[in-house]
C-alpha cells in the first residue's frame, strides 16, 4: 500500500476542459487566477455496509466522479468559499475562527471540517486565508460519498496551502476524525478510499492500523451504479447515528453475559457460557465502558465471525431493548447512558435493536472476506458467486439493519430482473444508490431496460437524470494539480 503523500501533477489547464472552465469561473468570481487545484474522488462501496465504524474491513473503489477545488492563498485571514452549483451559496469567515454548526449540515461546513482537522493536527492558531471555488460532479446525498470527498479535498487544500507534508494514511485518518465535527459518528472507509484509491483496482480497507490491499475485480463483469433519486443526507437525520449507537451497545452487553454479571438473561445455556466458559475469568476484569466496536468483542474472545454469530444468537435477545433494560445490564443510570454512550441526537431514542444490528455486522464482515477470497481464487462461476454475496448483503441491510427504503428495494429488484447477478444498496442507505454486478456482454441491454423500468414516468417522459445510471470502473485517489 502506498503511504507517500498524494501525488502532485503539472498539467496544461487549457487541455483539460473542466479545469479550464473552473479557472475561468474562478477569475470571474475573484478577479484572479488559481494557484493550484485539488481533486478528491467519490466512492462506491461494493460490499461491507455499516461495518467500518464497527472496526471491520470494507471493499470500496473510487469512482471517476469527484470534487475539484480551485485555490488561491491570500495574505489576509479571510476564507472565501464559492461553489459552481448555484444551489450552494457563497460563504466567508475568518480562517482563524472556524465554527462548525452541527445542527445544519450546510455544504461549506464539510469544507470547514477538513480545514479544521489539518489545523488541529499541526496545532496552528493562525492560518492564512484563501479563495476557493468548489466544483463537484458526484450526485449529492446519493451514497457515493460526496460529503467525504469535499472534506478530503479541503484537508488536502489546507495542507498544500501550508506547505506541509502528510502521508495518504495520515490524511485519511485526520479527515475521518474531522468529519465527525459535522455530528455524524462515521467510520473511516470514505476518507481512506478517497486518498488510497488506485486506478484499476478495488481496495480491501482494514482498520487499526489503517491499510489497503488491492482486490482485482472480475474482467468479465462491470459494476453499475443506479441512483434511486431519493436523497438522504446522513448528517441531517438521526438514522445513521442510531445504528452506530446500537452497535456500540451490542458490543458492550455480551461481555456482561454468561456469568460476568448476575442476572444474565440466558445464563448457563448460551454459547458464550458453554463454549467460552474458560475465558470468563479473563474477561471479568474487562471494562465494558472501554469497548466501542463489535470487532473488539471478537478480538477479545479470539473466535471466528461465524462463532460470533452464535454468541449473538444467545447473548442478545431479538426483542428490542429499551433504555431501562440497557441501564440494568450495564449497571448505569439513564443519565449516564445519555451522557457517556449516546450521541446528542440519539439521547431520546426509546428502542434499540441490538441483536439485529450485531447479526448484520458479523455476517456482513464475513461476506467481505468471502468476496475478496472469490476474487483471488477466480472460479469459473466467479460473477455468480460475487452476485450472491451482494444479494445477501442487501437482504441483511434491508431486514436486519433496516437502512433500505422502498425505492431502493424496487431498484434492486429491477436490476436483478434485467441481468444483474447481484445488486445492493451502497452507502448509508435510506435513499441514494444501488451497485450491481452485471456481465459485460449484458451491459447495453441492462442499461436500456433499467432506465426504462425505473426512470421513465407513466406519461412516457423521463425523470431528471442526476447521473442516474452509469457503469463505473476503479478510479484513482486524491491529488494536486499545478498549472504547467
Amino acid at each position: 500500500m502506498a503511504t507517500e503523500s498524494p501525488a502532485t501533477r503539472r498539467v496544461q489547464v487549457a487541455e483539460h476542459p473542466r479545469l479550464l472552465k473552473l479557472k475561468e469561473m474562478f477569475n470571474s468570481k475573484f478577479g484572479s487566477i488559481p494557484k493550484f487545484y485539488v481533486r478528491a474522488p467519490g466512492r462506491v462501496n461494493i460490499i461491507g455496509e455499516h461495518i467500518d465504524y464497527c472496526g471491520y474491513s470494507v471493499l470500496p473503489m473510487a469512482v471517476e466522479q469527484d470534487v475539484l477545488i480551485a485555490v488561491e492563498p491570500v495574505k489576509t485571514y479571510a476564507l472565501q468559499l464559492a461553489n459552481t452549483n448555484p444551489l450552494y451559496p457563497d460563504f466567508s469567515t475568518s480562517a482563524n475562527n472556524i465554527q462548525i454548526d452541527k445542527t445544519k449540515p450546510l455544504w461549506h461546513n464539510y469544507f470547514l471540517c477538513g480545514l479544521k482537522g489539518i489545523q488541529e493536527h499541526f496545532g496552528l492558531s493562525n492560518l492564512t486565508g484563501m479563495n476557493c471555488l468548489v466544483d463537484g460532479n458526484i450526485p449529492p446525498s446519493s451514497g457515493l460519498s460526496s460529503s467525504s470527498a469535499l472534506v478530503c479535498c479541503a484537508g488536502l487544500v489546507t495542507l498544500t496551502v501550508l506547505g506541509r507534508n502528510l502521508s495518504k494514511v495520515e490524511l485519511a485518518e485526520i479527515c475521518a476524525k474531522s468529519e465527525r465535527y459535522i455530528g455524524t459518528e462515521g467510520g473511516g472507509m470514505d476518507q481512506s478510499i478517497s486518498f488510497l484509491a488506485e486506478e484499476g483496482t478495488a481496495k480491501l480497507i482494514e482498520f487499526s492500523p489503517l491499510r489497503a490491499t488491492d482486490v482485482k475485480l472480475p474482467s468479465g463483469a462491470v459494476f453499475v451504479i443506479a441512483n434511486s433519486c431519493v436523497e438522504m443526507n446522513k448528517a441531517a437525520t438521526s438514522h445513521f447515528n442510531i445504528r452506530v449507537m446500537e452497535c456500540r451497545l451490542a458490543a458492550k452487553i455480551p461481555f456482561l453475559c454468561g456469568g460476568l454479571q448476575t442476572g444474565c438473561w440466558n445464563s448457563g445455556v448460551c454459547h458464550l457460557c458453554i463454549l467460552f466458559g474458560e475465558l470468563l475469568a479473563k474477561y471479568k476484569s474487562l471494562q465494558w465502558d472501554k469497548v466501542l466496536r463489535l470487532e473488539e468483542v471478537q478480538a477479545k474472545l479470539g473466535i471466528s465471525l461465524e462463532e460470533m454469530l452464535l454468541v449473538t444468537e444467545d447473548a442478545l435477545h431479538p426483542e428490542p431493548y429499551n433504555p431501562e433494560e440497557i441501564c440494568r445490564c450495564l449497571g448505569i443510570s439513564l443519565e449516564e447512558l445519555r451522557t457517556q454512550i449516546l450521541s446528542p441526537n440519539t439521547q431520546d431514542v426509546l428502542i434499540f435493536k441490538l441483536y439485529q444490528r450485531a447479526k448484520h455486522v458479523y455476517s456482513e464482515a464475513a461476506r467481505v472476506l468471502q468476496f475478496k477470497k472469490i476474487c483471488e481464487e477466480a472460479p469459473e462461476n466467479m460473477v455468480q458467486l460475487l452476485g450472491e454475496l451482494m444479494n445477501q448483503s442487501h437482504m441483511s441491510c434491508r431486514d436486519m439493519y433496516e437502512c433500505s427504503c422502498p425505492e431502493l428495494d424496487q431498484l434492486v429488484d429491477i436490476c436483478r430482473k434485467f441481468g444483474a447477478q447481484g445488486s445492493r444498496l451502497t452507502g448509508a442507505g435510506w435513499g441514494g444508490c444501488t451497485v450491481s454486478i452485471v456481465p459485460a456482454d449484458k451491459l447495453p441491454s441492462f442499461l436500456a431496460n433499467v432506465h426504462k423500468a425505473y426512470y421513465q414516468r407513466s406519461d412516457g417522459s423521463l425523470a431528471p437524470e442526476k447521473q442516474s445510471l452509469f457503469a463505473t470502473k476503479p478510479g484513482g485517489g486524491a491529488l494536486v494539480f499545478l498549472e504547467a
